[in-house]
């Protein structure tokens, strides 16, 4: 597809109104593919890639196609078009699934007859052959197209006239009293082509069979058909073309519409509008929306709530308080912390920097998501499609909601390894309980010291005597002890408050990093194929109003 999109962008025609057209075609098939039905997507891709051969072929000529069924005078028509008996005759046509051309004008004609597959021995070149005669003159430039039956019992015929129906630029059909009314040609051909009423001339041929005074009522009978198939644009000419009554008419209104050059610029315009039409109908025209932030964060709440976040605030905020309540603590006694398991650890968190190298290999243990948890996500997933796609086609719905959910088996794998690399800060104690840490110690060995001094002066007898150092009264080897016991206690107890605000703010820190890792897996994972979505669905509107200006 971008090759043909490339190939829109490379035509003679770009920075054209048609040329525009046609690039805009070529954008929305080419971001409508996979999205919306295939066999409307590879119609209008089709409809581009043959506008852009057409369109580097002859502009001289003008392929004008005579189609009808068997018996209408198809072939007779032609033949009096041409001068010549170029066609068959008959009830029946021969059995070969082969259109016959006539081209007035050979130059610059050859590409375009290999283009229309006609085989060499079905054309006939009218200025080879001396006709100098006025009304072959008029159709100069024409590529007179005499198909195949369009109701004829071979197959091969009607894949033939569906195929250079598709091509001409100009479509002449011919009807005949008995059958003008046949579905196979209304259903079929006529109104499926209403779009095309600049581009079409209905025939009413064999008049000369129907009684003088019912032949202006059938006429319009034909007329109010036509108007029925939505062709109120398109003439209606009575003709014989046994008996030539007609013919220098139909002729003349072939030979107008040559004239002008439009036909094959009307043909493709034509095509264009009605397939993305087509597009339009079931794409939608709603201006797609851009996601709401707050639906996002929603969704990434309740992401983050069954990926564990908040199991692991939390051991963030208990293991903080256990690993600075064993540095701040009383040394005597806060090393039976040790003999409590690590929340961080028992979760597979306490990684280290080195470890956070390896999260990806290996899975944590915190807790897999509840069924709640799992339906809550998944609701939260769906409302952020349905939001997404609010007013849009039902494709596009239908897409979006895909989307949305095109990775989502991939989602817990993802979250618990990024919960496993996110660094959760309580790697390093802070600095103020390295401080007191250091402070309990030589508070320790103070009382040590004074134990040490106070037992000797005791056993020596000289704990009240003079020698002895005294502060306030009190013998200085008491102080130490006393002193370094008490104030020890006393610190651990004030330094309980400074550890649990710095436990809050460090949960607080981990929980910010958590969900922006949560919030970057479900931007990959869900919210990156949404906004895919969103925007080929804004590249087909952006090529469907170039292609429908």
């Amino acid at each position: 597809m971008t090759s043909l999109l490339q190939g829109a962008k490379n035509l003679v025609t770009k920075g054209t109104d048609l040329g525009d057209r046609l690039e805009g075609l070529a954008a929305a098939a080419e971001a409508a593919e996979g999205r919306l039905d295939d066999d409307l997507v590879a119609e209008a891709r089709s409809i581009a890639e043959r506008a852009g051969s057409r369109l580097r072929l002859s502009a001289e000529h003008t392929v004008v196609g005579i189609a009808g069924a068997t018996g209408s005078g198809k072939s007779s028509t032609f033949n009096a078009l041409t001068g010549l008996e170029l066609s068959a005759v008959g009830v029946r046509r021969p059995t070969t699934s082969w259109a016959t051309a006539c081209v007035w004008g050979t130059q610059g004609a050859r590409e375009l007859l290999e283009w229309l597959g006609i085989p060499e021995r079905h054309q006939t070149t009218r200025d080879s052959m001396l006709d100098t005669r006025r009304e072959s003159n008029e159709l100069d430039g024409v590529v007179l197209l005499d198909l195949p039956d369009h109701d004829s019992t071979e197959v091969s015929h009607h894949l033939e006239v569906d195929r250079l129906v598709n091509l001409a630029d100009m479509l002449v059909w011919v009807l005949d009293p008995q059958k003008y009314a046949d579905a196979a040609i209304h259903d079929r051909y006529l109104e499926p082509l209403k779009t095309h009423a600049d581009v079409m001339v209905v025939v009413l041929n064999h008049i000369d069979v129907v009684p003088e005074d019912r032949r202006e009522a059938m006429v319009a009978d034909v007329r109010r058909l036509l108007d029925n198939d939505g062709l109120q644009q398109v003439p209606v000419i009575p003709v014989s073309a046994k008996l030539g009554w007609g013919i220098p008419e139909l002729r003349r209104e072939i030979s107008k519409r040559v004239a002008a050059k439009k036909m094959t610029k009307a043909r493709i315009e034509a095509d264009i509008r009605t397939v993305a039409s087509r597009i339009e109908d079931v794409s939608g025209t709603g201006k797609a929306r851009a996601l709401a932030a707050g639906r996002v964060e929603a969704m990434d709440d309740a992401i983050a709530e069954a990926a564990g976040v908040p199991t692991v605030v939390e051991a963030v905020e208990r293991a903080t308080r256990m690993r600075a309540g064993r540095a701040t603590g009383w040394p005597l006694v806060s090393w039976a912390s040790k003999l409590k398991p690590d929340p961080l650890k028992r979760l597979h968190l306490d990684l280290g920097s080195a470890g956070k190298e390896l999260a990806g290999t290996a899975r944590t243990s915190v807790p897999k998501a509840t069924s709640v948890q799992r339906a809550k996500v998944d609701n939260e997933v769906r409302a952020l499609a349905d939001d997404a796609s609010a007013g849009l086609g039902k494709p596009w719905q239908e897409s979006i909601r895909r989307a949305s959910v095109s990775r989502i088996d991939d989602l817990g794998d993802r979250l618990d390894a990024a919960l496993g690399a996110t660094d959760l800060g309580v790697d390093k104690l802070p600095v103020w309980a390295g401080l007191v840490r250091v402070l309990q110690w030589l508070l320790i060995l103070a009382a040590l010291a004074g134990l040490g001094w106070s037992a000797a002066a005791w056993f020596s007898g000289t704990l009240n005597d003079e020698v002895t150092p005294k502060l306030g009264g009190i013998a200085l080897p008491l102080i130490l002890l006393v002193g370094g016991v008490v104030v020890g206690i006393l610190l651990a107890l004030v330094c309980k408050l400074l550890v649990r605000i710095t436990a809050r703010r460090r949960a607080a820190a981990a929980d910010r990093r958590l969900r922006d890792a949560v919030s970057s897996v479900s931007g990959e994972l869900v919210v990156a194929p949404v906004e895919a979505e969103l925007a080929a669905y804004n590249t087909v509107r952006a090529g469907l109003t170039k292609a429908l200006k």
